[in-house]
């Protein structure tokens, strides 16, 4: 089963202010009939990356079998960090960087990898604010997110 998953993370004082994300995935049935489901959070104190971590987590957890998954994303922290293996160094060396520094945001990339396990996923960065048409509908999802009044506390937001 072939799945598109488009995502964008939003936060309006980076770092440390309101964010949000919106995630919007795409499924064409054997008939050719096109399946859409969207998610969308806001939360009181994050980080743009955080939110944009948040957008994949969310739509890979909603998945409920094996799927071939194509990633859309305008986040190049998240694309490069598997397209330039960067996430493969950061587990082989104990979550540091290259200069030996705390990768931030662990406890989103261990959630995301565990997200990714049942699925074959590749991710495909696009550029944002381009006119693409689910990014920039990802994008204003993540941003109303922020900026609703119901916002959800991020408890790991600046930490490592």
């Amino acid at each position: 089963m072939k799945v598109t998953i488009y995502t964008d993370g939003s936060a309006r004082s980076n770092p440390e202010g309101p964010g949000g994300y919106g995630t919007i995935i795409e499924y064409v049935d054997p008939r050719g009939q096109l399946h859409e489901r969207t998610f969308s959070a806001g939360y009181k104190k994050t980080t743009n990356n955080r939110m944009e971590l948040m957008a994949v987590i969310i739509g890979l957890e909603a998945l409920i079998k094996p799927c071939d998954v194509e990633i859309i994303s305008d986040s190049k922290y998240v694309t490069d960090a598997f397209n330039s293996h960067w996430i493969d160094n950061w587990k082989k060396n104990n979550w540091k960087t290259s200069q030996k520094k705390d990768v931030l945001n662990v406890d989103l990339w261990k959630r995301l990898l565990l997200a990714m396990e049942p699925h074959n996923v590749t991710f495909t960065w696009v550029k944002g604010h381009d006119g693409h048409p689910q990014n920039e509908r990802c994008d204003k999802m993540a941003t109303s997110a922020a900026d609703a009044d119901d916002l959800l506390d991020d408890e790991m937001a600046g930490m490592v």
